[in-house]
């Protein structure tokens, strides 16, 4: 009789994902392009919106790359996007494995991002010309 030959498979393995998660995103992913366009912002007036001292809080960069990957993505509910911040590779990537709540995401969309989205948006236009 022949013996069949499966892979291994272990649930209980100490981790789960290697530790690099951009292994799984391709270079041409929509995240990536997204990441890059963030990361060429200036958010200065955003950062000095914020308070010193307190409990610390998400970078808004980070934030920003899971909101603008959202809506790119067509999700625009702030419990989704929490829900795929746990359950998507590449919303692990893009957050750096850190899970804010929907209530943070919400906070930092209604509060901290309402006054400096026109300014944000001429800053994405600019860059990808």
């Amino acid at each position: 009789m022949k013996q069949i030959n499966f892979k291994p498979y272990n649930q209980g393995q100490s981790e789960l994902f290697p530790s690099r998660l951009d292994e799984f995103i391709p270079e041409n992913a929509p995240v990536r392009i997204v990441s890059q366009v963030v990361d060429e912002l200036d958010l200065n007036d955003i950062v000095r919106s914020y308070k010193a001292g307190g409990c610390k809080g998400y970078h808004p960069r980070m934030l920003l790359k899971v909101l603008f990957y959202s809506y790119l993505s067509n999700v625009f509910s702030c419990r989704k996007m929490e829900q795929a911040l746990t359950e998507s590779i590449a919303y692990m990537w893009v957050s750096g494995k850190q899970f804010p709540k929907h209530s943070c995401i919400n906070d930092f969309r209604s509060k901290r991002l309402k006054k400096h989205i026109h300014k944000l948006f001429s800053q994405v236009v600019y860059i990808l010309q």
